[in-house]
């Protein structure tokens, strides 16, 4: 699972021109799913996300959580986080969970962002989306489940 985070001051989503996400203060995930993904590894990764230290404390330094300061996030899908360009022009997208069970992992996700309390908007998945956002900072961090939860002491 890879997830790239952007700190944002707010960001929507578009679906034919209609907005279905929107939020103020908080986080933009971008979210692509792998086949060694499961459960366990989609709940460290949610529990990574809203207790990362990346919001300023009162003296300007990266020292809160998104849990402390009670921001937003809006989940959206994308498997080309999983492209694979090392041959040729054209990326292949082999390494990107199959449609059917990265729709089941990213809703599952969202379900357990949802169950933290804080704001949860999301895109739609599989949908030709539009994203606007201001990145805060910029502050942006990329996750990736096989550095975090995969790898021995």
């Amino acid at each position: 699972m890879k997830v790239i985070i952007q700190r944002v001051s707010h960001a929507q989503v578009k679906v034919n021109h209609k907005i279905v996400g929107s939020i103020k203060q908080g986080l933009v995930l971008l979210v692509g799913f792998t086949n060694e993904d499961s459960e366990e590894t989609i709940a460290k990764m949610v529990d990574k996300i809203v207790n990362l230290r990346i919001f300023n404390d009162a003296s300007g330094i990266m020292n809160l959580s998104l849990n402390q300061i009670k921001g937003e996030i809006l989940s959206i899908s994308q498997f080309t986080l999983y492209a694979d360009t090392t041959k040729g022009r054209r990326p292949s997208y082999a390494k990107s969970l199959d449609f059917k069970n990265a729709e089941q992992l990213y809703l599952k996700f969202n379900e357990l962002l949802k169950a933290t309390d804080l704001k949860i908007e999301t895109g739609v998945f599989g949908a030709q989306m539009k994203v606007e956002l201001i990145n805060d900072g910029p502050v942006t961090i990329i996750l990736d489940s096989v550095d975090y939860f995969t790898k021995t002491p």
